[in-house]
């Protein structure tokens, strides 16, 4: 199982595609999980439609799966993972039987705080979100007794992010899931392409 953070795509793009191309060609057979923050849902919220990649519109359209260019997240822990459009070349995943995850800022800093603490290594908000989800496989599997390899990559450390850490474990960190109105509103701006 290969798991990685989603925001513009590069770690997880990084990860899955050399996997991918082995996928491909039959040599193996991996599941591959694409994780990103609840509050800035792209990938399993979004809508696979023509955008924009700016919020002024001024790129080419573009197919990815998109809340809608004009829409603005929530300052939130992982900046990294605000992006509010899968890129195309990974948008196409999405489709296949890959799937994706979204996870609350407390579940992900959890598992950060977790790796600093038994391996010395503050990873990040970004691959906090990769790293949540594969704690979760590799207790699920110890529960059920079967055996996985879980692989993620941890990309950049978290000492510029120790705001969102000391938010965390202070108690103060706020991060809801996007609701319906706020999604309507985003997509409203994303062109008709017949």
């Amino acid at each position: 199982m290969l798991v990685g953070c989603t925001g513009g795509g590069s770690n997880f793009g990084g990860l899955a595609f050399p996997f991918l191309r082995e996928k491909l060609a039959g040599k193996m057979d991996p599941v591959i999980r694409a994780v990103e923050p609840a509050s800035c849902p792209s990938l399993t919220r979004g809508v696979y439609a023509y955008d924009f990649g700016d919020t002024a519109g001024m790129t080419p359209l573009m197919k990815m799966h998109t809340l809608g260019h004009d829409f603005i997240p929530d300052p939130i822990h992982a900046g990294g993972c605000a992006t509010t459009a899968w890129p195309a070349h990974l948008a196409h995943l999405r489709a296949g039987p890959h799937g994706g995850r979204r996870h609350p800022a407390d579940r992900v800093l959890r598992g950060g705080h977790a790796v600093r603490a038994h391996r010395g290594i503050l990873p990040a908000p970004e691959p906090t979100h990769a790293i949540a989800a594969a704690v979760r496989e590799a207790l699920a599997c110890k529960e059920s007794g079967e055996e996985k390899v879980i692989l993620t990559a941890l990309c950049g450390h978290g000492h510029f992010d120790l705001a969102a850490y000391d938010s965390y474990l202070s108690g103060r960190m706020v991060d809801e899931e996007v609701s319906d109105e706020r999604l309507a509103e985003g997509l409203v701006t994303v062109p008709s392409v017949g």
